[in-house]
Parts: C-alpha cells; sequence; structure tokens
C-alpha cells in the first residue's frame, strides 16, 4: 500500500472488464482538471478555455473537494480483479494521488494564499509567458483573463479574512517581503510593465490600427483594473492582515500546527519517517559532507579552517560576476559541456529542448537561484531553466556546475521532459506531483557531475559538496523550525555555520522553508533512495552493470512514491539479473 493513502479498493469479481471503465475515469478528470483549472490547460497547450480563469473562492474550492471524492468513489466501484498490470499500477497511483489532495484541502490551505515565494500576485503576470497571442482573438482572451483579476483578489481577500478568523495566518516578515514584491509592480510604468510584452514585441498580423487600438485597450485595463486592484490586495495586507500576522516562524504557532506538519511530511517525502529520523538523518549527512569539504579545501591550498573558507567563498570578488551576461555566458558553457555527455548516461532522451531564461525582475528579490518550468504536453514551448540575476554578489560562481546541472540536463529538464512524453501512461501521471522524486532526482542528477568529469576544478568539486550539503542542513532546518520550535534566526545562524551559502541566500532560503514546510525534506529523501537503489544494483549485477539501462528504468514510469520506486527497481533488477546469468 502506497504511504499516506488509505485502501479503497474492494477486490471484486463480477467478471466485467473494468479497464475500459478506469481509463474513462482518467479522460474525465483529465477534463475536470482543465475546466477547472482553465491557465494549467492553457499551459499544456489546450486552448479551449483561454479567456477563464480558475475560480478560487472558497465556494468552488470546496465544491473540487466534493468532486476528488466522486472520482474516488468511482474507483470503489470497479472490478479490481479485471484490471491489468499496468492499470492496477495506474489505478494505486491515481488513488494515492486523490487522498493525498483530499487530506490537505482538509487544512484550509487556500486560506493562507500569498507569501513570498508564490500567490496570486507573483503568478498572474506569468500568463504572459505561455499565453498564445497569434491573433486579435488571442489578444481578446488575454484581455479576458486579465480583467477576471479584480474577482480572484477579492476571492483572495474573503479566503485571507477566513484564515485571520481561523488564526491561519502568515508570518509577519514573510507578509512584509510580499508588500515589497506589490509596491516592484505597482511602481512600474505602464509601458514597462510585465502584462504589457506581448505589445511590446513585433506582431506582424496586426495592422498599425490593431495594434494601436489593442495597446489603447491594455492600457485601459492596467490603469483602471490591475493596478488599482494591486493597490487594493496591498492596502488589504498592510491595514488588516499584517496587524494580526504571526510572529513566530514554525507552523506549530497555528491551530493543528503538528497534524500539518505531520502529514507535510509525509506528503514532500512519501515516507513514514517521523521528524526526530529525518533531523538526525540531517545531521549525520551534514557531519559526512563536511568531511569531504575539508578534503577539497585542503587539496585547493587554502590553510584557514572550514568556516573561514566559507567566508572566502562569501567575500571573495574572483567568485561572483559583476555583469548578468557573465553569469547567463558561464550558464550557457557549463550546459553545452553537460549536453555533450548525457548520451553517455541516458539512451533514452527526452525530444523537448530546453532554453536559459532570467527570473522576471517582479519577483526575483525573493525568488530562489534558479527554478524549472517544464515543456507543455503539446510541445509547443521548450522547458526553461529560470537563473536568477538579481544581486550579482548573492550568486557565486563556485556553485554554477551543480545548479545547472540540478534545474536542466541531466536533473529536472531530462527527467520532467521525459515523463511528459511517455505514451504508456495516463496523463496525470505525465505530471505526478512526486516532490520526493522529482527533487531527489535533480540532487542525485548533480551528483553525476563526477563521472562525468563537470567537477574536475577542485572549486566547482567543492561547489558541488556546498549544494548537497545546503540540502542536508535543510533536513536539520526544516524540522527544526516546524517541530522543535527555532526562531528564524537559529536557522539562518545553523545554515551559516554549515554552509557557503552567502548570508542573503541563507536569509531568503530559510523564509522559503519557513513559508513552505516540509517541501525542503524531499532533496535529500529523495536522493538518498535513488542512490541506494543505485547501490544495490551495481552491487547485484557487478560489472554487468549498464547506466543507461539503468537511468532509463528509472525514468521510465514518470514520477514514483519512493517506496513504489523500490519495488519497481527490484523488479527490474531480478529481471536483469536473470537476463545477465
Amino acid at each position: 500500500m502506497l504511504t499516506g493513502c488509505s485502501n479503497l479498493k474492494k477486490e471484486k469479481d463480477s467478471g466485467i472488464d473494468s479497464n475500459p471503465v478506469l481509463e474513462k475515469v482518467f479522460s474525465d478528470y483529465k477534463e475536470y482538471c482543465f475546466r477547472n483549472y482553465p491557465t494549467w490547460a492553457t499551459y499544456e497547450g489546450d486552448h479551449r478555455y483561454n479567456d477563464r480563469l480558475t475560480d478560487v473562492s472558497d465556494t468552488a474550492v470546496q465544491a473540487r473537494h466534493d468532486s476528488v471524492n466522486n472520482f474516488l468513489a468511482r474507483l470503489q466501484e470497479l472490478d479490481d480483479a479485471s484490471l491489468n498490470e499496468n492499470n492496477r499500477l495506474n489505478f494505486d497511483l491515481f488513488q494515492w494521488m486523490l487522498s493525498r489532495s483530499l487530506e490537505r484541502q482538509s487544512f484550509n490551505d487556500h486560506y493562507t494564499p500569498i507569501g513570498q515565494q508564490g500567490g496570486l500576485h507573483l503568478s498572474f503576470p506569468q500568463l504572459v509567458n505561455f499565453q498564445p497571442f497569434e491573433n486579435v482573438q488571442d489578444f481578446e482572451n488575454y484581455f479576458a483573463r486579465l480583467t477576471g483579476f479584480e474577482k480572484q483578489v477579492s476571492d483572495e481577500i474573503a479566503n485571507m479574512r477566513k484564515g485571520m478568523a481561523s488564526g491561519l495566518v502568515q508570518p509577519k516578515f514573510i507578509m512584509e517581503q510580499v508588500l515589497k514584491q506589490i509596491e516592484s509592480m505597482l511602481n512600474k510604468p505602464t509601458d514597462s510593465i510585465a502584462f504589457m510584452l506581448p505589445l511590446n514585441k513585433e506582431k506582424e498580423f496586426l495592422s498599425d490600427k490593431e495594434k494601436q487600438h489593442l495597446r489603447d485597450t491594455l492600457n485601459e485595463i492596467i490603469n483602471k483594473t490591475l493596478k488599482p486592484n494591486y493597490q487594493r490586495l496591498h492596502d488589504f495586507i498592510q491595514n488588516e492582515y499584517l496587524p494580526v500576522c504571526r510572529e513566530d516562524a514554525g507552523i506549530w504557532s497555528i491551530p493543528n500546527g503538528d497534524k500539518r506538519y505531520a502529514y507535510a511530511v509525509r506528503y514532500y517525502t512519501t515516507t513514514d519517517l517521523s521528524p526526530d529520523e529525518i533531523f538526525e538523518t540531517g545531521l549525520s549527512e551534514v557531519k559526512r559532507i563536511k568531511e569531504e569539504m575539508e578534503k577539497v579545501k585542503n587539496t585547493i591550498g587554502f590553510e584557514g579552517t572550514l568556516n573561514e573558507f566559507f567566508n572566502h567563498l562569501r567575500t571573495d570578488r574572483n567568485n561572483f560576476f559583476t555583469e548578468k551576461e557573465q553569469l547567463m555566458a558561464g550558464y550557457r558553457e557549463i550546459l553545452a559541456r553537460m549536453d555533450e555527455k548525457i548520451p553517455d548516461l541516458f539512451g533514452r532522451l527526452p525530444k523537448a529542448p530546453y532554453e536559459l531564461k532570467e527570473i522576471e525582475d517582479y519577483r526575483a528579490v525573493s525568488a530562489p537561484q534558479a527554478y524549472y518550468n517544464s515543456p507543455p504536453e503539446d510541445g509547443s514551448r521548450p522547458g526553461y531553466f529560470y537563473v536568477n540575476t538579481h544581486d550579482l554578489a548573492s550568486r557565486p560562481i563556485h556553485s554554477m556546475t551543480a545548479l545547472a546541472l540540478h534545474e536542466a540536463v541531466p536533473g529536472h529538464h531530462l527527467q520532467i521532459a521525459i515523463a511528459k512524453e511517455l505514451e504508456n501512461v495516463p496523463w496525470f501521471r505525465q505530471s505526478l506531483p512526486v516532490t520526493a522524486y522529482i527533487e531527489g532526482w535533480g540532487l542525485y542528477a548533480e551528483s553525476l557531475g563526477y563521472e562525468t568529469g563537470m567537477y574536475e576544478d577542485p572549486i566547482q568539486h567543492f561547489g558541488a559538496l556546498s549544494f548537497e550539503i545546503w540540502r542536508a542542513c535543510r533536513l536539520v532546518v526544516d524540522v527544526g523550525i516546524h517541530d522543535k520550535k527555532w526562531t528564524r534566526e537559529e536557522a539562518v545562524q545553523y545554515m551559516l555555520e554549515n554552509s557557503a551559502n552567502t548570508e542573503k541566500d541563507v536569509r531568503s532560503e530559510v523564509d522559503r522553508y519557513i513559508a513552505w514546510p516540509g517541501q525542503a525534506l524531499a532533496y535529500k529523501i529523495g536522493e538518498l533512495k535513488i542512490k541506494e537503489i543505485r547501490a544495490k544494483a551495481e552491487k547485484t549485477l557487478g560489472k554487468k552493470f549498464d547506466i543507461k539501462a539503468f537511468h532509463d528504468e528509472l525514468l521510465g514510469n514518470g514520477a514514483l512514491p519512493l517506496s513504489l520506486l523500490e519495488t519497481k527497481m527490484d523488479d527490474w533488477l531480478k529481471n536483469q539479473r536473470e537476463f545477465v546469468q
């Protein structure tokens, strides 16, 4: 049974073939998702709902809760005995996904919909990155969505007021960052605001008269709808919400905080590990990695302590670029080198390409060093590796290789794009949100730099260890904040003492863990499991171990909960062992 999922299956033997019935459930679920989350549909290349926005009202959220329950009820009616092997797995994964979604909804997370890492104020401008603009009707659809912003703001304010009434509020220091993000949007001239970008690019299919009409319309929407509602959201947060925000950082400080964190741990790790077990694993990994860092530091020739070397890396001007073009060029060079080595490790490669992009300035201040956006289902866009070029003094050169390998290749792009292109699985499995697998793969992908010569430069080797210890520190800090009642500053100091990250980056990261309880646990827990599975395969197969075959199998089913991943890989290993004997 999958972790975190009650066993709803009831074995029946009616003599009826349930495979087409189950496949109809999957088809209906996809339609349900696209109809209820229309911007997601647009992102994936389904353009039937290009003029609509997701209804974020409390009523709509509760209705979606009922719909998910209905999908689960349909599963219960199936004759499981008639399902083929593939559909038994699909059944289990679908049930697991819906069950954990229902459990999450029971905590009313939508009453805290806005933080410095995400929310309406940050996600709404990103429409311009995937909304089509190929004809006049596309612009009309875009304008319809923009005018819907007013209702979304009203609904999110109503949700936050319900959170205020029930004690579900964000930390004050998180919302102070949100105010600055909104202010950066309000302070931009209309011509340079993100929403104007579609008309700032050449559109040959538009006549001059059409361009002017569309520009006038968009100007009016920005000045009469978007900016006034950004201001309304800002004023609500500043005048009503901020005064009742909590001072404590951890999730323990809100109602049912212990249950919320227990769920978050299960949700993000897909294991039954306790917070204490994860905390101890983090301490052990930090100790081990620091020993490796000490060796590399000595190879580099630095004569001080490890903490002095951390400080040296944070302050050495040669460890930072002074122009963002240099940073972007550096990443392009790293990725070009890794692209050449990928065929040595993988038999299957994604069809979708990837591109390098800068994180938009309106979100860069509180954004991470980098992140990845997947290609859509229809293949109309590449995947994007986004890099933060804000404040170059906090973007060290020594960690660039590891970061590129994690976010692009052989990390997120390779894994996610391959999953999107799987043909033997139902649609929901192409984007199954199993963070422990996805981020565990990303961290494991960093380690592939060792066997491909990407860390031959000792300083880049140290950078890879810096990234690994950063993820080990997360195990300690996330549990420390949300379970052991550490303060924000205690978490910052632990990270500074045990990683080479700049103080600005550390503070941004700690605030991310505060705003996103449990998510930071997924990386190291997932990576350790993947490495454990690989070590077992190497030991069992010896010289017959084929790294390409191993990776292709590991990626060949899309994202899986860790226990199921281990079971599937054990089955593969058994077949491999029988084949090579």
